[in-house]
């Protein structure tokens, strides 16, 4: 078992605290600008982080122009490097400094990766501009022009040249390549190979002058460079110090992760200035090895990546105590927490639903659905869903035959509710009272409730399941029209379905990939916009006011339901967010739980998705996660596959995956969960 200090540590999770140092500089001064250097490296190492990289030409400024000429400057540059190796000895933490060099009588413009005392390579750049305002090429030349792969620097056999990765043998997921401000403009950068030779982290060490415009552009360079090497980028640019003879400078520094910003710096900033992001290493192997075309690309430019050798060495990670996650962790993966965002998640959800739909009716060359109305959730997102969808197709909203169908324990609420959302929409209405069927089937069955006995098992509640979809299949048969499902991804998840004539089957299902947490918010939006033309709020939000419940065993009192789902099955909002990591990457249970505990265990850290006003008021200790985790692995690894091998065809709305064994998840219906649970037994109670 694990214990707390280690639970509670990023690093045994395979993350890594990463830094970006924008220091101030003097022009010329090497000595000045390697005390600042040393300086911000020990905040980094304080903060934890292993990694940190500064500008491009930090250590002599990258605004010299003909001073690089100067040998006094260059020497001054070698002993500036010397202090800062000396100081790397004494910090946990691998350094990436800028600076000049000499090289078989060429100057070259280069990247020291310093560490435990050492330098384990030197970088040259590969690409020096010269046109604008850049003329490098007058003083540097570019990483072709030499053959060297070994220099003698401080005393030591240095490593040289572009095609170099860094690993931190200690933490292997975190190997790291350097290339330096113009190589990443170019069609094809340096770092694109070295991902593929194994980078999960390139870092790019840049002056970039600022201009307008610049600043979002350097946002889409470096993000989509990001997201196409399936890596974390760290970007530098150089700060206040650098000369304004003819530019200007702006220190801006970012951290991205496969196309998703981490961190970002203020610009112009009078000080010297630090930003930090937690990298998931983990998880950008996990898109590497799930993505399986990057693989073919390795092969295919298998020359390239044979060019990169790898150095590697060890750091003191900060392993002994606990370092909580920084890395902000939404509490609902499925729903941005970021209004705009939000607003067009939902609109697009919408659509791609409405779409399928519609496809699905045109391609049948049929005209109208058949669906049934519970008054609950998701069976009013479907309905929703396919009045839109009537609408595109330009017919009558009567062409929904809705119907809702009381049994034994439906409450009054719910068929209120029910009887409202049919007629707001506009659909062909009815009412089916399913309770004489049922006790029919039970009398058949012998069943002791038939018999006056209060017996609420699996066979009482299932008999009304079925009843309701075997209705709906045959009405669908008597009106030429086909059945909409109405269950979602999270059930499915949990296998919170009746099997076979039950809610588990449909002719099409148009919820089966939106978990319920992203359907609740599609419902509120659906309210607050008026998407739906003609569907008020007030029975919406009331839908959304109902507490979940499958409503097949009759309450006790108060007209109350007896069944509550999540009493059962656990909270949906941490179940979607394990489904999400576990589905999506894969995570193990200990990596998922620590997310978890990052995201839900302080009350006031999360904000409700659909409003941004209000703190979250859920909050739960890491028992309750275990206990919900532990859940969630049984119901999903081992008893619900079977139900989900045979689901019917629904569309795939987003990239947080889908469980239709057609698409995102194939799986064995007989597996066990026994490596997922013993997993989960390591995390401390």
């Amino acid at each position: 078992m694990m214990t707390m200090n280690k639970f509670l540590n990023l690093y045994a999770h395979d993350f890594a605290r990463v830094a970006v140092a924008i220091p101030n500089c003097r022009v010329a001064d090497p000595a000045f600008n390697a005390a600042e250097t040393i300086k911000l490296a020990k905040q980094v190492e304080q903060q934890g982080a292993v990694l940190v990289a500064f500008p491009e030409l930090g250590l002599s400024a990258y605004t010299c122009d003909d001073l690089f000429h100067q040998r006094a400057l260059l020497d001054a540059c070698v002993a500036a490097l010397g202090e800062v190796v000396a100081a790397s000895a004494e910090l946990s933490v691998a350094m990436i400094v800028g600076l000049p060099l000499r090289v078989e009588h060429q100057l070259f413009n280069c990247a020291a990766v310093i560490a435990g005392g050492r330098i384990q390579g030197i970088v040259p750049k590969s690409y020096p501009p010269n046109y604008g305002e850049f003329y490098e090429l007058r003083q540097f030349s570019p990483a072709e022009n030499t053959a060297v792969r070994e220099i003698q620097l401080l005393g030591a056999s240095v490593p040289f040249g572009p095609a170099q990765l860094f690993e931190v043998s200690n933490l292997p997921l975190l190997r790291f390549h350097v290339e330096i401000c113009e190589d990443v403009w170019v069609p094809i950068p340096p770092s694109s190979f070295a991902a593929l030779a194994g980078a999960s982290v390139l870092v790019n060490l840049s002056a970039s002058n600022a201009l307008v415009g610049k600043s979002g552009y350097r946002h889409q360079l470096v993000a989509q460079q990001s997201a196409r090497c399936l890596s974390a980028y760290l970007y530098t640019s150089a700060g206040k110090g650098e000369s304004s003879t003819d530019l200007a400078w702006d220190g801006q520094a970012l951290i991205y992760e496969n196309g998703e910003l981490l961190a970002e710096s203020e610009r112009f900033l009078d000080s010297s200035h630090i930003i930090f992001a937690d990298v998931d290493l983990e998880r950008l192997s996990r898109e590497r090895m799930h993505q399986t075309t990057f693989g073919q690309s390795v092969r295919r430019h298998a020359g390239e990546v044979a060019q990169f050798t790898v150095q590697r060495f060890e750091l003191d990670l900060p392993l002994g105590k606990a370092l909580p996650l920084a890395r902000n962790v939404e509490r609902f993966p499925y729903v941005p927490a970021d209004t705009k965002r939000r607003d067009e998640r939902c609109t697009e959800v919408y659509n791609i639903q409405v779409q399928a739909l519609v496809q699905r009716l045109s391609a049948s060359k049929i005209s109208k659905v058949v669906i049934g109305v519970s008054g609950g959730l998701d069976s009013t997102h479907a309905l929703l869903v396919c009045a839109k969808a009537m609408d595109r197709l330009k017919l009558p909203r009567s062409n929904i035959l809705a119907y809702t169908m009381p049994g034994f324990a439906t409450s009054e609420r719910t068929l209120q509710q029910a009887r409202q959302l049919m007629q707001v929409v506009g659909s062909t209405a009815a009412e089916i009272d399913i309770r004489p069927s049922c006790l029919q089937m039970l009398k058949d069955l012998g069943h002791p409730y038939a018999a006056g006995q209060e017996q609420y098992d699996i066979t009482f509640e299932n008999v009304q399941a079925g009843e309701r979809t075997n209705h709906l299949f045959r009405l669908a048969n008597h009106h030429h029209a086909i059945v909409i499902g109405t269950g979602d991804l999270s059930e499915l998840a949990l296998g919170w379905c009746t099997y076979g004539v039950g809610d588990h089957m449909s002719h099409y299902n148009v919820n089966a990939s939106v978990p319920k947490t992203l359907i609740s918010h599609l419902v509120r939006w659906v309210a607050d916009t008026g998407a739906i033309g003609g569907v008020g709020s007030d029975v919406l939000l009331n839908v959304l006011d109902t507490e979940i419940s499958p409503e097949l065993v009759p309450g006790k009192a108060n007209g109350k339901p007896e069944q509550i789902t999540e009493n059962v099955i656990g909270p949906y909002e941490l179940q979607d967010f394990n489904l999400y990591y576990i589905l999506r990457y894969g995570f193990a249970p200990s990596k998922v739980a620590f997310l978890s505990y990052s995201a839900w265990h302080d009350k006031n850290k999360g904000r409700w998705p659909h409003d941004d006003a209000a703190i979250a008021r859920n909050q739960y200790d890491l028992a309750a996660i275990k206990r919900n985790l532990g859940i969630f692995l049984d119901r999903f690894f081992r008893t619900s596959q079977f139900k989900r091998s045979c689901v019917p065809n629904a569309p795939k709305v987003g990239s947080g995956g889908s469980l239709s064994p057609r698409g995102d998840w194939r799986a064995p219906s007989d597996s066990e969960a026994t490596v997922w649970l013993d997993d989960l037994a390591k995390i401390p109670d």
